[in-house]
């Protein structure tokens, strides 16, 4: 992997989110890939395979791994580091109140720590974010 690979997979990984295409999100991971939404996750908490994570992130609104409407994400990344199959990415990910987006509701602060098979999917994935306080967006 070099930057330019890893920029053009966050690009589809950000396209993927506001979609939630399952062929999109499929096609971003190996078929054993496993995928941490928090650093601390273990056990249940991880995502292990692609079809766990495409379906973590296909649930329906208003389920416990709610999917977010239509038009109020926004995500931005771009690769921190790269060296061999591995790579570290930055960004933000900008949350609206609804699609007109007059109204921000979340900004994220990301670190993706991501690691890519020798088709360039990712294997493992795991996400440290930050919440940014309102009187600072």
């Amino acid at each position: 992997m070099d930057r330019s690979s890893v920029q053009a997979w966050l690009d589809r990984y950000s396209h993927a989110w506001e979609t939630y295409d399952e062929g999109e999100i499929a096609s971003l991971f190996s078929d054993d890939a496993v995928y941490r939404y928090h650093p601390y996750d273990e056990g249940d908490d991880v995502e292990r395979g692609r079809e766990a994570i495409v379906a973590s992130w296909v649930a329906p609104e208003g389920s416990a791994s709610s999917r977010d409407a239509t038009g109020t994400y926004e995500g931005r990344y771009a690769p921190y580091a790269v060296e061999g199959d591995r790579a570290v990415a930055v960004g933000r990910s900008t949350y609206w109140t609804d699609a007109t987006r007059a109204s921000v509701r979340t900004v994220y602060h990301n670190v993706y720590l991501l690691e890519f098979d020798a088709d360039g999917r990712c294997r493992s994935f795991t996400e440290h974010f930050m919440e940014q306080p309102a009187s600072k967006a």
